[in-house]
């Protein structure tokens, strides 16, 4: 593509044919505001923020969506400009519920922060906001309709990135707001508690159901012996609520925190993410030497559950019927680590701290309770335990690192990978190679599955049948390949499916912004981790060996069943 020269606040600069104003000032560094503008999706240009001055143009133009021109003449800081912008912000600010003390975005509000940048105190138009009712209907997900400012984003990402549609613009004009169809709450509908409309929300009128109390409580009860686990992509994304780069790795912190506040065991959800892959890995074989349903899909992410749930039902039967490493772990603590530490299984608090806000429904799900307790009893996200950090006032960067108790919290790099796109598909496939060959897999980075490509796929030689495996990232990139599979043109053995772009690193509890530039930031450190693990294989890890010897016997085995494995069904 030619380029063209263009200047910008009296600065020469050229720049490729077709660029937009304001991709064109980033080049200078000079930030222009914007808040429906997001750099991961399409330009929707409705909120005029960013109007700029175009010389010989009477009008302003939207930054975002006009694209530059030859010898173009753009001035970003004029008198006309500056008003316009706050006139804009007027606007919704008089339509806005300005509760910002109580704000669960408060100090990290995109409209909070404009309103400082461009000293705006308080609106001078007649307020119109009405106190609208909070739909928290659902364990996962809280709607405050009075705090929106329709900016779109979340209806972006809930029907252009995953697909789903459970939020839209109703009624129009001045009285079009964003909502769920009429009368209905997102417990009613066929939302799949992503949360990745909460990512891109830039104000609090979408975030998670808070339970950080339920925590402090369980601690503060003498008679509960409180354990925690930890996903993965947490110690590769928590630092970011406190300042550091994405992709710190922070794990040892973290357990010195648990431990200073009183958990009684901090424990590593990545140890049954390698159960998992034994379970999930032997049930493959299963079905593939005993004519079961293929392709296989992956069961770890609750979100994408819900979603075959709802809008694939007829492939149920293809779906796994592993539990999720979080589920896993708390059936296991409820059963085995009750038995072998003699401690009543009704006095034990499982708390985890999840990348998702769908783990939440997910854990009160009513299939949950194999051991005859609810398996997970507490789900934090990410920003929740960074709240729950900023409650303590300990200063964790300050922390030294500390271990994972045993035995649940031995893992492998290949449980690591897990909080990755593809990296779950990339451990079973170690394991898969290796128990059917008996053989060391030479090369264990299955490259190709990495990276937030939308679809990825590999055929790997296990044995003498060439496996065929696919990832879909993200919802609407699941949605092509299980039309295909219905259309019976998908040629797949074992297919890994991940709710959230980017898998559970850019899970809808992760730090607000995750954007695709911050998720190759976390992905790279899963896989560092990875690299850098003694063992790299699920099968290696010694405590899923001894667990299977001392009380699961083995993989696929009634015991496995009964507190591993579970069952989903249509809800269309």
């Amino acid at each position: 593509m030619s380029k063209v020269d263009i200047n910008i606040d009296g600065i020469n600069i050229s720049v490729e044919e077709g660029t937009t104003i304001l991709e064109a000032t980033k080049e200078l560094n000079i930030d222009i505001p914007t808040l429906c503008y997001h750099p991961d999706q399409t330009i929707k240009g409705s909120c005029r923020v960013c109007v700029v001055d175009i010389e010989n143009q009477v009008n302003l133009s939207a930054a975002c969506c006009t694209p530059v021109w030859a010898g173009i003449k753009i001035r970003t800081n004029t008198k006309k400009a500056r008003e316009a912008r706050k006139l804009v912000l007027d606007l919704i600010l008089a339509d806005h519920n300005q509760e910002c003390l109580s704000c669960v975005r408060n100090g990290n509000c995109e409209l909070q922060d404009l309103c400082m940048e461009l000293n705006i105190r308080d609106t001078k138009i007649e307020k119109i906001n009405h106190k609208l009712p909070i739909d928290d209907s659902n364990p996962s997900i809280v709607r405050d309709e009075s705090k929106c400012i329709k900016c779109g984003r979340c209806i972006t990402a809930c029907h252009d990135v995953q697909g789903v549609g459970a939020i839209y613009n109703v009624d129009r004009g001045s009285h079009m707001r964003i909502s769920t169809p009429p009368g209905k709450k997102l417990n009613e509908i066929p939302c799949v508690y992503c949360g990745q409309c909460i990512n891109v929300c830039p104000v609090g009128a979408i975030y998670e159901n808070n339970d950080i109390q339920k925590v402090w409580n369980a601690l503060d009860d003498e008679s509960k012996h409180v354990v925690v686990q930890i996903a993965p992509a947490i110690r590769v994304s928590l630092g970011e609520e406190f300042g550091e780069e994405p992709g710190s790795i922070v794990t040892g912190k973290i357990v010195s925190f648990f431990n200073r506040v009183g958990f009684d065991k901090v424990f590593d959800t990545n140890f049954t993410a390698d159960l998992t892959i034994i379970e999930e890995g032997h049930e493959f074989l299963h079905r593939l030497n005993n004519g079961g349903k293929l392709p296989m899909f992956t069961s770890c992410s609750p979100g994408w559950v819900r979603y075959v749930e709802y809008f694939y039902p007829e492939l149920l039967e293809n779906v796994s019927s592993c539990k999720s490493p979080q589920q896993m772990f708390g059936a296991l603590v409820k059963s085995y680590y009750a038995q072998k530490n003699n401690i009543d299984p009704k006095d034990i608090v499982v708390v985890s701290i999840m990348p998702c806000t769908a783990k939440k429904a997910e854990a009160v799900r009513e299939e949950m309770n194999d051991s005859g307790y609810q398996d997970v009893d507490i789900v934090l996200t990410t920003r929740e335990l960074g709240q729950m950090i900023k409650e303590s006032r300990i200063m964790i960067k300050e922390l030294p690192e500390e271990e994972f108790d045993n035995p649940l919290g031995i893992s492998t790099g290949a449980a690591a990978i897990f909080g990755a796109t593809g990296g779950v598909m990339e451990a079973a496939l170690r394991t898969v190679y290796e128990v059917v060959t008996g053989e060391e897999l030479s090369n264990i980075d299955f490259v190709s599955l990495r990276g937030i490509d939308g679809c990825k796929e590999a055929t790997v030689k296990v044995g003498d049948l060439d496996v065929n495996v696919a990832v879909a990232n993200g919802l609407e990139n699941a949605r092509k390949i299980l039309d295909m599979v219905k259309e019976g043109k998908a040629d797949y053995h074992f297919i890994e499916i991940m709710c959230c772009p980017g898998g559970c690193i850019g899970g809808g509890g992760q730090p607000i912004l995750g954007t695709n530039e911050i998720k190759e930031k976390r992905i790279k450190a899963i896989y560092d981790i990875d690299s850098m693990s003694k063992l790299r294989k699920s099968h290696e890890n010694p405590v899923v060996k001894a667990l299977y010897e001392e009380f699961l016997k083995e993989p696929l085995g009634e015991k496995s069943h009964k507190l591993l494995h579970t069952h989903y069904s249509p809800k269309s």
